[in-house]
């Protein structure tokens, strides 16, 4: 089993996380929370250097495409980027980020190689091509009420408690 998994989000749902979504004081006290009930480090890694992201854990069923928030998690910059591969190599397009950092974090973390990593990333590619076909009913859980009302048209989004 793998200690640090890349997780790429449908495309169907691109912009509806709770980070877009809460007012910035309500993710900023679940940061605090997680902050005070596990420590400033990676819950991954234990890197206690640099800024620390906060993820949100989702649950997908993928029969009745559904995605229900199952809770959160402190990352480093390099947790982060695996689980946000697709934009991490965005980012390396960009010369933004040292992809080749990244792949060698992950094969550290996971105790893998770099061939487990690419093996690894087109089986979460192809998962996310799969998911990305389907609109998914969204649960976000006693954190729905604090939603900020979508700007735009944002007919595509549901939100269900």
């Amino acid at each position: 089993m793998l200690k640090l998994e890349i997780e790429l989000v449908p495309s169907t749902v691109w912009f509806s996380s709770l980070y877009r979504l809460l007012p910035r004081e309500i993710w900023d006290g679940i940061r605090d929370e997680i902050i005070q009930e596990h420590g400033r480090k990676c819950q991954i890694c234990g890197e206690k250097q640099g800024v620390m992201n906060l993820h949100e854990i989702w649950k997908y069923d993928d029969e009745k495409h559904f995605q229900k928030l199952e809770g959160f998690i402190l990352l480093c910059r390099m947790c982060h980027h695996i689980k946000h591969i697709g934009l991490a190599g965005i980012l390396a397009d960009e010369g933004k980020l040292d992809y080749d950092e990244v792949i060698k974090h992950y094969s550290k973390v996971n105790g893998c190689t770099e061939k487990d990593f690419e093996e690894n990333r087109t089986k979460a590619f192809n998962t996310w091509s799969r998911r990305s076909q389907h609109q998914w009913e969204q649960n976000f859980g006693k954190y729905e009420k604090s939603i900020k009302k979508p700007k735009g048209d944002r007919s595509n989004l549901q939100l269900t408690s």
